[in-house]
């Protein structure tokens, strides 16, 4: 790994001089683009849209669009005054529980290597923050920025977890949120259970990039001038239902049939009832239940008659 940062965590009066070192990085498949005839790479020119001629990188600027047409430009000079360009310290502010922190403030991940005489109270700080269980918020300014971050450890080796500042998180604002949406407690109980049904202990490698995988192996293929062979199609989602219920209970057993537990002898039965299926089932019903009904009177009517034979027997013997 090459050190991309040089600088010194300030830790109350202690300095420890670091190299700041990428923790991550893309494995996506990148690609150029080319001339399909004869596979040439196509190139841009940088040219100024009001006088349409090539500019290089020296007469280059960057531009603050104020709208209606009006632009503030910013030279090289204009971003050595501020102070940012020459700041090579980490400043720890103040030490927190790593729970109160939204991980939707965490933008980028990096690994502090001590440099020098610095390895001792590099460990220092590292022991100390496992002991306490509290990561440090800090500021540091990297690309010509001021970001705030974390410190915190990570085998063994301090991580500098670089933050979204509060106003770069958008609040959600979506119309279900003012809906009265109640679930039942019934439901809450199914999704609970669905959610034990698939619970586990969280381990990365275990998950792979398959797009990725079967990319590569199509351009593995075109290099060997082997045939592609198109990936198998995974499986289609089951059809939407009309009982939320029984989809909760389908799915608990399909889960549970996938970590090779045995499915529940009630639950065998439930299955998700697709809405069309359910629209022609009902009409089916009413005229069963039509059909029935003369069966029903037959029934009483005989029943009657017979109750009323030993009653006329009874009247002529009496004669």
């Amino acid at each position: 790994m090459r050190a991309i940062w040089k600088g010194a965590v300030s830790f109350g009066l202690v300095s420890i001089a670091v190299k700041l070192f990428s923790a991550t990085e893309e494995k996506d498949i990148r690609f150029h683009q080319v001339h399909r005839t004869d596979g040439g790479r196509i190139k841009y020119k940088r040219t100024c849209s009001i006088d349409g001629e090539e500019v290089t990188y020296d007469d280059i600027a960057k531009g603050y669009d104020l709208g209606g047409g009006e632009m503030v430009i910013l030279t090289d000079e204009d971003f050595s005054e501020l102070p940012l360009t020459t700041s090579r310290a980490i400043d720890v502010l103040q030490f927190v529980p790593a729970e109160q922190i939204d991980p939707l403030l965490f933008a980028k991940a990096y690994y502090l290597e001590p440099e020098g005489q610095a390895a001792k109270p590099y460990v220092l700080l590292r022991d100390a923050l496992t002991e306490s269980d509290r990561v440090a918020i800090v500021k540091v300014a990297l690309r010509q920025r001021e970001q705030l971050a974390t410190l915190r450890v990570h085998d063994d080796v301090l991580v500098l977890n670089t933050m979204l500042w509060p106003d770069e998180v958008r609040t959600p604002d979506f119309g279900f949120l003012d809906e009265d949406i109640e679930t039942r407690p019934a439901e809450l109980a199914m999704a609970s259970s669905l959610i034990d049904s698939m619970a586990g202990s969280f381990k990365a490698d275990e998950f792979t990039d398959n797009y990725r995988a079967a990319l590569q192996e199509v351009i593995d293929a075109k290099v060997e001038g082997r045939e592609v062979v198109a990936p198998e199609e995974t499986e289609e989602a089951p059809a939407a239902a009309v009982d939320l219920m029984a989809a909760l209970k389908a799915s608990v057993e399909r889960a549970k049939k996938a970590r090779g537990e045995a499915p529940e002898e009630r639950a065998k039965a439930v299955e998700a009832t697709p809405i069309s299926s359910a629209k022609k089932a009902a009409p089916a019903k009413k005229t069963a239940a039509k059909k029935a009904a003369p069966a029903k009177a037959t029934k009483s009517a005989t029943s009657t008659a017979a109750k009323k034979a030993p009653a006329r027997k009874a009247a002529k013997k009496s004669a």
